[in-house]
């Protein structure tokens, strides 16, 4: 009799767990637990552009206009190593001069953008700031500015991955056509990043769409004339969320949607 009653309460167990489950899945989400600030790390720190960081906007991770897409110059571009071919774009750092006389005191938080490629033709130490296997920052010199006198040009600093914070739900820009959806993804909370991401049509399932450089991710599928739901997976801590219905069936490329749920 006792074993008849431990297997009917694991049972319940099993199915309360499952609809609690699939609730969390109708409501828009389901989530691993929240992103955490990371441990401070050593790197260097650079500034490109002037005041206005007009020369800042657009990038590599093909946001645009900083400005419009909400990241403003609080920005900075990675250096090949920390770009991860594209899988950093959207992550957020705390960033602290250190061990300089052009510091100043505290930190500043930005987001990355945009790559600093490698320049083979200076040395690592001298010129070549942004050549494998180092670790650095060219920020947007409004941003570089709240950490270090900008005359002094380069400056080590200390750094550490730090949640997103952001407000409302992650925002997709589209580009392509009706046979070929090209989706920038903006405004992402939590890790700041993605490393998957799949599109349902409303007459079509879950169709996988692949990285195509930097925040964009593509799919070759016949999707005009349907309203667009996304599912993504965090490129940091694979917690993955699932918005329903962010596109109208009458969608057009040029334009930017936005969802009701983003990363913790």
């Amino acid at each position: 009799m006792a074993s008849f009653n431990c297997r009917w309460i694991l049972s319940f167990f099993l199915i309360a767990t499952m609809a609690l489950f699939h609730q969390a899945i109708a409501s828009g989400y389901y989530t691993t637990p929240k992103f955490k600030a990371m441990p401070w790390k050593l790197a260097y720190a650079t500034f490109y552009g002037d005041e206005t960081a007009s020369e800042t906007m657009g990038g590599a991770c093909g946001y645009g206009n900083l400005f419009n897409s909400g990241y403003g110059t609080a920005t900075a571009a990675l250096s090949t190593v920390l770009f991860s071919n594209g899988y950093s774009c959207g992550q957020c750092f705390q960033i602290q001069c250190v061990k300089s006389k052009f510091c100043y005191k505290g930190f500043t938080t930005v987001t990355a953008t945009n790559l600093c490629p490698p320049n083979w033709a200076q040395d690592s130490n001298h010129g070549g700031w942004c050549n494998p296997p180092r670790q650095h920052f060219d920020m947007a010199k409004p941003a570089f500015m709240k950490i270090a006198q900008w005359k002094a040009g380069i400056v080590p600093v200390m750094y550490r991955r730090v949640p997103c914070i952001k407000k409302g739900g992650i925002r997709f820009a589209f580009q392509g056509n009706g046979y070929w959806l090209l989706v920038y993804v903006m405004n992402v909370a939590g890790g700041g990043d993605v490393a998957s991401m799949w599109v349902k049509g409303s007459k079509t399932g879950w169709i996988s769409m692949s990285h195509n450089w930097g925040a964009s991710y593509q799919a070759f599928a016949t999707l005009a004339g349907q309203s667009l739901s996304f599912k993504l997976t965090s490129y940091t801590n694979h917690e993955t969320i699932i918005a329903y219905n962010v596109a109208p069936s009458n969608w057009h490329v040029g334009m930017t949607y936005q969802a009701k749920v983003n990363f913790h």
